[in-house]
């Protein structure tokens, strides 16, 4: 058992947590960043709790400011007793209230999960690859080899013949051979094969085989067309976001997954094209590279908030 945390930890992971309810409302000046940046580095202690703020950020992303920070100066045990607390209360909460907070719940008590911009790879116990992209959380099943998608994007490689079961919202995949990618949101979850080939059991649906090079979307509304796409094109798994002639809007839209804070841009610059590959590790970097090879400038409200907008002309 993990020993309860001093109260010393618990004070300072208290002012993590409102630095951090600050920082995402976007409401910081230039002068309370620095403040910030003063007291992350006043102490290990500090530094160490701002980073635990972040990673438990993306756990439970839409939990109220107050519960996050209650949340922040427990152990694990104590986590997974709020947790616990909190599905008692949603069951008697609106459907409204109990439909959007679901799944970030979930989320936050998952076996592994990973923040805003942050991957993470890790071998099961059969020598299988697991890779969760940003904003990800899973739970493992080692005795029935069984990977659960919570939310967010994973790949999953398999090491041998035994077949592996991928279950998420809209149905279950059974990965018989090679590598497997499965990206789930709100309402849709896309299987995409990079090599071998896997059966797929769609929710309510007819099954199918999926080979490498194919992909489909599936939704409660139905399973789309089996498509095919470019397995020898690098992608999140490399680090990389990868642009085709593809409209910048929905690049920004991509890149925001990877980036904490706030990013918004001009509508006039939705139907821009561009084309690149952008390292994952540094998505202000790539706003950066954009404004030097787009007609559009970044203003910086502040560190977090960035906001794109046509460059002006200058007569």
């Amino acid at each position: 058992m993990n020993p309860e945390p001093s109260e010393e930890a618990r004070r300072v992971a208290r002012s993590a947590a409102r630095w951090l309810v600050r920082v995402e409302s976007g409401a910081l000046s230039e002068q309370d960043l620095a403040s910030l940046q003063r007291w992350r580095e006043a102490s290990d202690l500090h530094e160490h709790a701002w980073h635990n703020a972040q990673a438990l950020k993306g756990r439970f992303e839409a939990l109220p400011p107050a519960v996050a920070m209650a949340t922040l100066d427990r152990s694990k045990q104590g986590r997974r007793q709020l947790l616990k607390g909190m599905l008692g209360l949603a069951v008697v909460a609106p459907a409204g209230w109990l439909a959007t907070r679901e799944l970030p719940l979930a989320a936050w008590g998952a076996d592994l999960a990973t923040g805003t911009g942050e991957q993470r790879r890790v071998t099961l116990a059969d020598g299988s690859v697991l890779q969760l992209n940003t904003a990800t959380a899973v739970n493992i099943d080692d005795r029935q080899r069984r990977v659960s998608l919570i939310r967010g994007e994973l790949s999953l490689r398999l090491a041998n013949a035994q077949p592996l079961l991928i279950e998420t919202a809209h149905g279950r995949s059974c990965l018989r051979s090679g590598e497997i990618g499965v990206c789930q949101d709100e309402i849709a979850c896309e299987f995409s094969m990079f090599t071998g080939f896997a059966d797929l059991w769609p929710m309510r649906y007819s099954a199918l085989a999926l080979r490498a090079g194919q992909r489909v979307r599936v939704t409660d509304r139905g399973v789309g067309p089996i498509g095919v796409f470019d397995v020898s094109q690098p992608g999140w798994r490399e680090g990389v976001l990868v642009a085709l002639d593809q409209p910048l809007g929905d690049l920004l839209r991509d890149l925001d997954r990877y980036r904490p804070g706030i990013l918004r841009w001009s509508p006039e610059l939705e139907s821009l094209r561009v084309t690149g590959s952008f390292r994952l590790a540094e998505p202000d970097r790539v706003l950066t590279v954009l404004a030097a090879t787009l007609p559009l400038e970044v203003h910086w409200r502040t560190r977090y908030w960035a906001t794109l907008v046509p460059r002006k002309k200058i007569v």
